[in-house]
């Protein structure tokens, strides 16, 4: 027996009450095809002891015996060929007759023990038929009776009951009959034979546990492949998804970042000889969107922008992606002037109105131009989003061509990069720190270390241009020490200050680039020692791709597991190879990234691929952090998938450590007790 609806856990386990239910059925099964094999037996021995009875005179006994068992073992094959009722959740064996109207399992078990004492009885009616067993013929008669006895038991052993039933009233019968007869020879004779009947009861009932036994394993080993089954085909499901998710956004269908990038690259290297445009989309007012009508409207919005998108490039062969949160991106080849992305560009901005028109109020789009020329598709972006930056800044809903013209935007850059070394000697870089909590919300299980920098010139600078600028001027090495520097000191201050956060361990981001260039680990560990922190206290954050690259990471993430900091894959979910850096030894902790968060509660799809994200990290004994939660309702979806730890702005926002200190306070205050 199997059950009819598995679990899906890959650990579920049949629970005793189905085990016995199915090991039960499987009992009466295997009851009914012994009573049905058995039976023409006890006809033929029947018949032979009728034969008997008739050629030593007693003809009618003989008959009238015969006719009773004749007609038990009718109702005995009859009753076993009854349909049955079975056990809800539990499927019998092809070839089985069952009818929900049928009797349950438990009566015809029941039945098929009092038929088999019914049976016994006739067989315990022998002695009228020798006197006895004291007539010549008793030898015959004790040698089918123990016979029959012993067969009886030989194919009961599936459940004691029965055939225990059957030989009781013959074999009590032939020891009363010797006692009653006297002697010292029948006496012997009886104790033999209730010995017999001792030994053939003890037969059955181990029997009948070792079936028990053998068809408990057999059901469990059954039922625990079949959810191992549909186990590996949902895990398959789940990893086929998330390899879409890899290269599609989940919300337009459009490829991701990672998927046009790779699109794109593919489709510049074909050789036709023709140049290529690439259109860089912002939506001008989004944010307009989302304040007034909400976040779901906002997504529609997103889908609505990505469909008229794909409407208005259609005869154009193009390449079509989701670049990030409202920017899209667009590739494709210059066949003629008509096609010139100028041109492209003017009717995008002048139809993009009648995408969203029906949210109550128009959106424009900036969009910013590249052609290829000599250029390959990382120039090309990066030219781009020079001429998109360019266009939002000189008025929006206007395109911008990138050309020399964007000098000034060159010139912030090169701020940057000249101001960065200066901005670490003097700390102007600083660390603000978000809180990660447990899905309760009762406990901060750690902090999360955000790099901010607000230039003098330019105003806040984004951590990844930082990083670019810093990479870019060969300052990578000084950064990372400066921020884990000031993440040390920000510890030291949490302990001084007695705070209630101050044994909460602190993440720090490590991008693909540092991790590659530098020796981060010796870094780190150095930077630990020299403060005086345990390494367990830090936890660094990589991505997927930096989780996967064993040649040039090995050594250093080896190093600093070893050492006791925990490595933490960030923005998991989005990369190529998802469930591939789940198999690093590594690994302490995934962040869920915040796209398959976003409006969780309205997302079937998304609540799958999570709760699939969630069931593996638990499976390997990897922590899950869901990053991004900015809804009650998404922190309630968390809550019941398991997903034990959660970050994002419902809970607590980015701030200066002093700020999350006193945020800290706050909540563990206690709260007053008016009087009244």
């Amino acid at each position: 027996m199997i059950p009819s609806a598995p679990a899906t856990s890959l650990t579920a386990s049949v629970d005793d009450e189905m085990l016995s239910r199915m090991v039960r059925t499987d009992q009466m099964v295997a009851v009914r095809r012994s009573v049905l094999a058995a039976i023409p037996i006890n006809v033929v021995l029947s018949c032979t002891v009728a034969l008997v009875a008739l050629h030593a005179g007693r003809a009618f006994e003989g008959l009238i015996w015969l006719l009773l068992s004749l007609a038990l073992n009718g109702v005995r094959s009859y009753i076993s060929r009854w349909p049955f009722a079975p056990w809800p959740g539990v499927a019998a064996e092809s070839g089985v007759a069952t009818s929900a109207s049928g009797r349950p399992v438990g009566w015809h078990l029941r039945a098929a023990a009092a038929m088999a004492g019914a049976s016994g009885c006739v067989w315990a009616l022998i002695p009228l038929l020798c006197d006895g067993y004291s007539s010549p013929q008793a030898v015959f008669y004790l040698t089918v009776v123990c016979g029959i006895c012993a067969g009886s038991v030989t194919y009961g052993i599936a459940y004691a009951l029965v055939p225990i039933s059957f030989i009781t009233p013959p074999l009590l019968s032939v020891a009363g009959c010797l006692v009653f007869a006297g002697g010292f020879d029948n006496l012997s004779l009886a104790a033999m034979v209730l010995l017999y009947l001792g030994a053939l009861m003890r037969g059955a009932l181990h029997s009948d546990r070792a079936f028990r036994e053998g068809s408990r394993i057999r059901n469990e080993a059954t039922a625990m492949a079949t959810q191992l089954r549909m186990a590996h085909a949902k895990s398959l499901d789940a990893a086929q998804q998330l390899a879409f998710r890899a290269s599609h956004d989940s919300l337009t269908g459009l490829l991701n970042r990672e998927g046009f990038t790779e699109a794109a690259t593919l489709h510049l290297m074909v050789p036709d000889g023709r140049q290529h445009g690439l259109l860089l989309l912002d939506l001008d007012g989004f944010k307009a969107v989302n304040d007034a009508f909400g976040h779901k409207a906002g997504d529609r919005v997103l889908q609505d922008v990505a469909s008229w998108l794909q409407r208005e490039t259609e005869d154009m062969q193009a390449v079509l992606g989701r670049w990030g949160g409202d920017e899209f991106a667009v590739l494709y080849g210059l066949r003629d002037e008509r096609q010139a992305p100028a041109a492209i560009a003017q009717a995008l901005i002048r139809s993009i109105s009648f995408a969203t028109s029906h949210y109550g109020g128009h959106l424009g789009v900036s969009i910013g131009i590249s052609v290829s020329g000599e250029a390959g598709f990382a120039d090309m972006i990066s030219f781009a989003d020079e001429a998109l930056h360019e266009a939002k800044r000189t008025g929006r809903n206007r395109y911008q061509v990138f050309d020399n013209a964007l000098n000034q935007r060159l010139a912030t850059r090169r701020d940057v990069e000249r101001d960065l070394l200066q901005a670490i000697g003097t700390r102007d870089i600083g660390v603000w720190y978000q809180p990660i909590m447990t899905s309760d919300g009762r406990e901060v299980h750690s902090l999360e270390a955000l790099m901010r920098w607000n230039h003098p010139r330019h105003g806040q600078i984004a951590p990844e241009d930082v990083i670019h600028a810093a990479a870019s001027t060969g300052v990578a090495e000084p950064l990372l020490r400066h921020l884990v520097d000031e993440v040390c000191r920000g510890m030291r201050q949490l302990e001084a200050a007695g705070s209630s956060l101050a044994g909460v361990p602190v993440a720090i981001n490590v991008s693909p680039r540092e991790m590659a260039q530098l020796a981060v680990d010796d870094i780190v560990l150095g930077m630990l020692k020299l403060r005086g922190i345990a390494p367990r206290r830090l936890q660094i954050e990589i991505t997927e791709e930096v989780a996967l690259d064993t040649h040039a990471t090995r050594g250093r993430l080896s190093a600093l597991s070893a050492a006791g900091v925990a490595i933490v894959v960030d923005d998991f979910g989005v990369g190529f190879s998802s469930l591939a850096s789940l198999r690093s030894e590594y690994v302490r902790q995934v962040k869920i990234d915040r796209s398959f968060i976003l409006d969780l509660s309205s997302s079937p799809g998304n609540e799958v691929l999570v709760d699939s994200i969630v069931q593996l990290g638990h499976s390997l004994g990897v922590q899950v952090v869901a990053e991004g939660v900015e809804t009650q309702a998404e922190l309630d979806v968390l809550r019941n998938l398991g997903c034990g730890l959660v970050q994002g702005y419902h809970l607590a926002r980015p701030a200066p450590l002093p700020d999350v200190m006193a945020w800290a306070t706050a909540r563990s205050a206690p709260v007053p007790v008016k009087a009244g």
